[in-house]
C-alpha cells in the first residue's frame, strides 16, 4: 500500500517539474523576442519608411538637352534639394562629354549624362532623336511617371513642391499644339503616312505621361517620315557647306523638334489625353527689338540686366495662351482652379540666372500654403 501510495506522489512531482521547465522556457522564449524586437525595430522601420519614400511616391524625370555642360547646374541644384525621392535627372550633351567633379559642381548631374548620345545640331531630326534617347533612359526606370523636357537655358520659376503638385495633379501631358496653317512646313510627300489633316505645332518643351513617353520610344513610322522630309530651310550663310538650293522659295521650312511630338500624338489618336498648351515661357514676339541678337528664329536670351523681379512676376502672372491659328484662348488651371501658365522659363544666361536665384525670387507661388 506505501509503494502504490508513493508512486502517484512521485508522478505529480515529475508533472510539476515539467510544467515549471515549460513555464521557463515561456518565459525565455519572450525575453528573446522582446529582444529582438527591440534591436530589429529601427530596421523594420526604416526599411518600412525606405518602401513608403520610394514606392508611393512617383517621380518626376528631368531630361535635359545640352550642348556640353549645365551652365545653370547650381540655379537646378537649389531647386533639387531636399526633394531627392521625387525626381531623376538625364543629361544629353555632345558624345564624349563626362559629367564630373570638373564640370558640374552639384551633385545631382554628376555622371548623369547618358552613355549613347549622338552630335546634335538645330533644325535636323537629330534633336528629336536625342529627345528619343532621354526618354528611353527615363523609362528603365519604373518609378518615373512623369518625363519633363529643359534646355540648358531653363530655369525653374517656382520651388520643387509646387512644381511638383502642379505637373502630377493631372493625368494628362502638357504638350503645346496647334494645327499649323502655314504653307512651307508641312511637305507632301510624308502624305499618306502623315496626312496634313494630322500636322501639328508648338513648343518642343513638353511633359509627357509615361504612356505618352512610350509611345514616343516605340515609334518607328513617324519619326522615319521626320527623318526624310522634314529639314529646316537652307540659310544663306550654310549655303557654302550645302548644295546650293535651286529654289529657296519653294523650300520647305520644317524644324522637327516643333512638329514631332505633336503631330506623333495626333496621329496615334492620342490628343484627348493632353493639356494643349507648354509649362516653358519662351519671348518670341521680337520683332520691333533695335538688338539685332534678339531677332530672327531663335527666343531671346534674358542677360543679366534683364533678369529682375518684374520680370519673374509677369511670367508668374500670364494666365491664359492665344492660339491665333484655332481662335482658341487657353486659359490655365491646376487642380480645377485657375492657374500660372508656367512653371519654367528660357532662355538665361548664366549670370543673369545666378543674378535671380541671389534676389529669392524664383520661388513659391505666393498664398498657396503647399508652396512655401
Amino acid at each position: 500500500m506505501s509503494a502504490m501510495k508513493r508512486k502517484p506522489v512521485q508522478q505529480k512531482s515529475q508533472i510539476r517539474w515539467k510544467r515549471k521547465v515549460l513555464a521557463a522556457l515561456l518565459v525565455l522564449l519572450c525575453f528573446a523576442s522582446l529582444v529582438l524586437m527591440e534591436t530589429q525595430y529601427p530596421q523594420v522601420v526604416s526599411l518600412s519608411s525606405l518602401r513608403h519614400r520610394f514606392i508611393v511616391k512617383p517621380k518626376i524625370a528631368f531630361l535635359f538637352i545640352a550642348r556640353n555642360r549645365l551652365p545653370l547646374d547650381m540655379v537646378w541644384d537649389a531647386f533639387f534639394k531636399g526633394e531627392e525621392n521625387r525626381f531623376s535627372v538625364y543629361v544629353h550633351s555632345r558624345p564624349g562629354f563626362l559629367l564630373n567633379k570638373g564640370t558640374t559642381r552639384s551633385a545631382y548631374f554628376l555622371n548623369r549624362q547618358v552613355n549613347d548620345s549622338i552630335q546634335v545640331d538645330w533644325g535636323e531630326a537629330t534633336m528629336i532623336e536625342a529627345e528619343r534617347i532621354l526618354l528611353r533612359h527615363a523609362l528603365t526606370d519604373p518609378y518615373n511617371e512623369r518625363f519633363v523636357f529643359v534646355s540648358d537655358s531653363c530655369i525653374p520659376i517656382y520651388n520643387f513642391s509646387y512644381t511638383y503638385d502642379y505637373i502630377m495633379s493631372t493625368s494628362t501631358s502638357f504638350v503645346d499644339s496647334f494645327a499649323d496653317t502655314k504653307e512651307g512646313r508641312y511637305n507632301p510627300k510624308m502624305d499618306p503616312v502623315i496626312p496634313v489633316y494630322n500636322w501639328r505645332k508648338g513648343s518642343q518643351w513638353v511633359v509627357l505621361t509615361r504612356k505618352h513617353a512610350g509611345v514616343v520610344v516605340n515609334d518607328t513610322t513617324v519619326f522615319p517620315m521626320f527623318q526624310q522630309h522634314c529639314k529646316r530651310k537652307s540659310l544663306p550663310e550654310f549655303w557654302r557647306d550645302r548644295p546650293f538650293p535651286a529654289d529657296p522659295a519653294k523650300e520647305h521650312n520644317c524644324i522637327p523638334d516643333e512638329h514631332y511630338v505633336q503631330t506623333l500624338l495626333a496621329q496615334e489618336g492620342f490628343e484627348g489625353e493632353i493639356t494643349p498648351r507648354s509649362l516653358t515661357y519662351s519671348a518670341w514676339d521680337l520683332s520691333a527689338s533695335k538688338d539685332r541678337e534678339r531677332r530672327g528664329w531663335h527666343p531671346v536670351t534674358y542677360k543679366f540686366s534683364d533678369a529682375t523681379p518684374v520680370l519673374i512676376k509677369s511670367i508668374k502672372d500670364i494666365d491664359n495662351i492665344n492660339y491665333e491659328t484655332e481662335n482658341r484662348r487657353e486659359w490655365c488651371s491646376s487642380k480645377g482652379k485657375p492657374a500660372p501658365c508656367f512653371l519654367f522659363a528660357r532662355k538665361f544666361t548664366r549670370p543673369a540666372a545666378l543674378h535671380l536665384l541671389n534676389l529669392s525670387v524664383l520661388g513659391a507661388r505666393r498664398g498657396a500654403k503647399s508652396e512655401t
